[in-house]
């Protein structure tokens, strides 16, 4: 048995740009495409070789193209801009549900520091 919940659905919803994911201890999270994206797991967007995380932008209408399992620990999600690099296991993206109120916060005001505002989807 595992140590942390796994998931036992995954949805993507194309209109709205969320994932839509549902684990085995009852938790189910909306996880806006723009909200993965700008989490990636990626070393491009997580930062390597001593370098801080990047702060992507304009990433409102992002959406997924593809999502292609990974063994039974993780998922590669294509985004259309483009991005498909990093794999979301399910302990992450457990994570980014439980804490996505913070984790956009936390984009939010990285966005004000560096002088930038957060426009709405053009979907929406």
């Amino acid at each position: 048995m595992s140590s942390h919940p796994l998931p036992t659905d995954i949805i993507y919803h194309q209109q709205r740009h969320e994932l839509e994911v549902a684990f085995d201890d009852g938790t189910r999270f909306q996880l806006p495409a723009e909200l993965l994206r700008v989490y990636s797991p990626s070393a491009e967007v997580r930062g390597h070789w001593g370098q801080g995380a990047k702060l992507e932008v304009d990433k409102q209408d992002v959406a997924i193209l593809e999502m292609r399992p990974v063994g039974q620990y993780a998922v590669k999600i294509v985004f259309d801009d483009g991005h498909d690099s990093g794999l979301y296991d399910w302990r992450y993206l457990y994570d980014l549900g439980r804490k996505q109120a913070v984790y956009w916060t936390q984009y939010l005001d990285r966005l004000r520091e560096k002088g930038l505002q957060r426009r709405e989807p053009s979907w929406k």
